[in-house]
């Protein structure tokens, strides 16, 4: 596929939008049929990420394996060289090359291992994967891509949620959920009023109690029986 080089970041505006590649595809071949400008049109991938997935374990072998193939691929390029040069070469010349090319996609992809072996053991395979993809039309051909494409226009189509990821605004809202409406507040119930005491009426005041006086004894001794004494 022949891909021509951006002239700008403007892209124009979007006229629609899908969640896979294939119909955002689709879309565009419809738009060239309906004879809007095959240079006014792009295809924009948004919240673009990488995906690696691991095939498997790397190893001697399996590079070996993989060389292997691959030098299958450059003997039949090298043989087909040599017979379109010289039609009436033997059999066992074309099998030669075959063999040499084994051999030689063998060697590089084990001396490529042997470099790379102690930052990556293992093999994979990288991919590119957008949450959903914008056709945009420029500006010149609006009016006609919108025609072409007419009640068939496809919504925009909302970015996933990603619920790992912590709400930036406020609570999260699961998309398609009924929202609770709100409760109005219950009116403040008056707090009940204090029932008025009346006054009591002030105590008379009680008069001090005097002791009681007690004679205090006589301290001279008694006067007849000093004198019987005496006697």
């Amino acid at each position: 596929m022949l891909n021509r080089p951006a002239s700008g970041t403007d892209t124009g505006e979007i006229v629609a939008s899908m969640r896979d590649y294939e119909s955002a595809q689709k879309t565009v071949s419809k738009l060239i049929a309906g004879e809007v400008p095959a240079r006014d049109i792009a295809i924009v991938g948004q919240s673009v990420r990488t995906v690696e997935r691991v095939t498997g374990k790397l190893g001697y072998a399996a590079a070996a394996r993989s060389g292997a193939i691959n030098g299958v691929l450059i003997g039949l390029f090298l043989a087909a060289i040599l017979v379109l040069g010289n039609p009436e070469v033997p059999i066992q010349l074309f099998l030669g090359f075959v063999l040499i090319g084994v051999a030689v996609g063998m060697l590089l992809s084990l001396i490529t291992y042997a470099i790379v072996r102690r930052r990556r053991d293992f093999a994979s395979v990288t991919q590119f994967a957008a949450d959903h993809y914008e056709v945009t039309v420029l500006s010149s051909s609006l009016g006609k891509a919108r025609q072409v494409l007419g009640a068939n226009k496809v919504a925009p189509v909302r970015p996933p949620v990603n619920l790992d990821e912590p709400p930036r605004y406020g609570e999260r809202i699961t998309p398609g959920a009924t929202v609770p409406e709100a409760t109005p507040a219950p009116e403040p119930v008056p707090a009940p009023e204090e029932p008025v005491i009346p006054p009591r009426p002030a105590d008379p005041v009680a008069e001090p109690v005097q002791p009681e006086h007690t004679p205090a004894p006589d301290p001279r001794p008694d006067s007849d029986g000093v004198q019987g004494e005496r006697a």
